[in-house]
């Protein structure tokens, strides 16, 4: 019935009553393909190997279960609306289940199959769907609001009939024929706001609004104008989504209004071909086609479609994958814009990083500093939506290890694993991983046969190598020798900015940073980048300073180099925490190597300093690390 509602073809009607079939009454699939044919055979049979899928460790079971459901998702679309479906159905008849498996399956609803339906744009799916997995989840807060919305629909009634005979009555005088519906909002949306503003349902005042339908995108435009020239909009609360559809198809114009009696009233305005996209998605392509075959739609239409092949490609973990689609696919996303007004999706939170690594993954590996709006702004900002992004690149900027820290999106994250393994900085860069070498002679026979090789000529089994017992150990294990400039001096001695090398760098002379000296740098206006002390009093006068601020360090010969051995904690990146208590006094680290023990981390690494002071200051700091238990200098 749902299916058949939502106006999908007979096959995938036909596929939703039997796919339980094969599983549970032993029906194969010769039998489906003789009484009903092969389209429905194929769908039937894709649904049973998604549902038959089984392991003994139920999260990884969930992770596989939805990876395989997602991946099939590529392949025929109606998969994945059947199994919506099927989910709704499921959530419809909870009541008959205990209350653990009721808000299990309510947590999997809000967490993949609601944000799923959102992304292919079938809107008044996830609605129920959340609604239904709050009645699970809060029961409490879902009655609350049940109770306020029903105690103030006459009142909300006599409010949005008088809205709608305005907007009416000044649309007529336009000679335009608009429908105009009353927007209930549900429940979880409203919960949603509540946990976001702190506040009541009481207090709530926004609980509907009011769509209005028409027949053209002129009209539209025509529509909003005469909104905003009933009531005063809301500054920020115009959002234009046919000039920019959202990825799933969806195309409206939003906005919030000032109304008559001083409340605020939410407007959306669409065509009503819009208003079946924005209802069923893209299922709305199967309405109205009598005959018509699932080949009409193309999935290399949507957005979800290309992300999903993508990481079918690079991941193999199950748990790894459904991590990355709840972060990057299933939550919210923004639009930023190239310079040449192009316009790039990325998950929130992404930065000019994974940005570039969207353009194209050379423009990633040689990214050196990055502009949001014509400002210049941190590798790992967090860019805003609508924002226009610039990236600059050098020919000998190069990806480190600080950029894992930096970027959200998965392709970018890989793209510079890739990197760092083959460029040889690290044997092994993996999420949550330490790899390590195996100690046999097979393995000490590869590597070196392997040692002269070029990084990306080398066996990946002697480039990678770890075990399944070391999956749950996070941090990042060898560093390649660093190898510094031989310059000892200012003027020839390289400053490293942001991982890049020497790249047209200018000593200011106000303050004439010495090497040894604390520094800082910032990108000016047609002169490159300036180096000052830390301490130069011209500092806070220069314009816009924190904007251009970045990253400078000296790369100069070592004049004082020291060994240590370590024990640590278990930490997701000790290295870094390493780093970051020597930089500040001159020390840097040279290479190191930590290995798992059953307690934590052991380990060697080794130091160069340019000065004696240096080195027991920065000593005296890694003592206070706190993932390191201890530390002694090998003589």
């Amino acid at each position: 019935a749902i299916l058949a509602g939502m106006g999908m073809d007979a096959d995938s009607v036909i596929a939703g009553l039997l796919h339980h079939a094969m599983e549970e009454c032993k029906t194969t699939r010769p039998n489906v393909d003789e009484r009903f044919g092969p389209r429905v055979a194929e769908l039937v049979d894709e649904l049973a190997r998604i549902a038959s899928l089984k392991a003994k460790n139920k999260t990884l079971q969930a992770a596989e279960t939805i990876r395989k459901m997602l991946f099939a998702m590529t392949r025929d679309l109606r998969v994945i609306i059947v199994k919506l479906a099927d989910k709704l159905d499921n959530m419809r008849t909870l009541k008959w289940l205990p209350e653990d498996d009721r808000r299990r399956i309510a947590a999997e609803c809000l967490d993949i199959f609601a944000p799923l339906a959102d992304r292919l744009g079938i809107s008044w799916l996830k609605d129920e769907l959340e609604d239904l997995a709050l009645k699970e989840i809060n029961r409490e807060a879902f009655d609350q609001i049940k109770r306020i919305v029903a105690g103030k629909k006459d009142e909300r009634e006599a409010f949005l009939l008088r809205g709608t005979e305005e907007i009416i009555t000044a649309a007529r005088a336009e000679d335009i024929d608009v429908e105009v519906n009353a927007r209930a909002k549900h429940f979880y949306s409203i919960y949603q706001k509540m946990r976001k503003r702190g506040k009541g349902a009481d207090e709530m005042y926004d609980l509907s609004g009011l769509r209005l339908l028409c027949d053209s995108e002129s009209e539209c435009y025509a529509l909003i104008g005469i909104v905003h020239r009933l009531w005063k909009p809301i500054e920020g609360r115009f959002k234009d989504y046919i000039a920019m559809p959202k990825s799933n198809g969806y195309r409206s114009l939003h906005t919030t209004v000032v109304s008559f009696d001083g409340s605020l009233l939410e407007i959306q305005i669409r065509t009503r071909d819009m208003h079946k996209v924005a209802e069923y998605g893209i299922a709305s392509h199967w309405l109205y086609k009598k005959g018509s075959t699932h080949e009409a739609v193309r999935p290399d239409d949507l957005t979800i479609i290309n992300r999903l092949k993508d990481w079918n490609a690079i991941l193999s973990s199950g748990t790894e994958f459904l991590e990355d689609i709840k972060r990057e696919l299933l939550k919210d996303s923004i639009f930023v814009f190239t310079p040449l007004g192009d316009a790039i999706e990325l998950p929130a939170g992404s930065t000019p990083l994974d940005f570039a690594y969207a353009i194209h993954s050379d423009v990633g590996s040689r990214t050196l500093a990055a502009k949001a709006d014509g400002a210049i702004v941190p590798l790992d900002a967090r860019l805003k939506n609508t924002q226009v992004v610039e990236i600059m690149t050098g020919a000998n900027a190069r990806p480190n290890l600080n950029w894992l820290k930096a970027v959200k999106t998965s392709k970018a994250r890989n793209k510079i694993r890739q990197w760092l393994v083959n460029d040889g900085q690290v044997m092994a860069i993996d999420k949550n991983v330490v790899a390590k070498r195996r100690e046999d002679k097979e393995g000490k026979a590869d590597r070196a046969d392997e040692k002269g090789k070029p990084a990306g000529e080398r066996k990946p089994e002697t480039e990678v190598l770890r075990t399944e017992h070391e999956a749950s150990v996070a941090s990042v294990m060898d560093f390649r020798p660093y190898r510094p400039n031989e310059a000892t001096d200012t003027d020839k001695a390289g400053v490293r900015v942001s991982g890049a090398g020497n790249l047209m760098v200018r000593f200011a002379g106000c303050c004439k940073p010495s090497v040894g000296d604390r520094i800082v740098g910032y990108v000016s206006r047609g002169r490159g980048i300036i180096v000052h002390r830390a301490s130069c009093r011209n500092l806070p006068g220069i314009n816009e300073f924190a904007e251009r601020r970045v990253e400078v360090s000296w790369e100069i010969s070592p004049g004082l180099v020291r060994r240590y051995r370590v024990w640590a904690k278990k930490s997701a990146d000790l290295f870094s925490e390493i780093e970051n208590a020597a930089k500040k006094n001159n020390g840097r680290l040279m290479e190191g190597r930590l290995e798992q023990e059953r307690d934590g981390l052991t380990g060697s690494f080794t130091m160069a300093f340019i000065r004696v002071e240096d080195a027991r200051v920065v000593e005296r700091n890694l003592r206070n690390v706190p993932s390191i238990q201890k530390i002694r200098r090998v003589e």
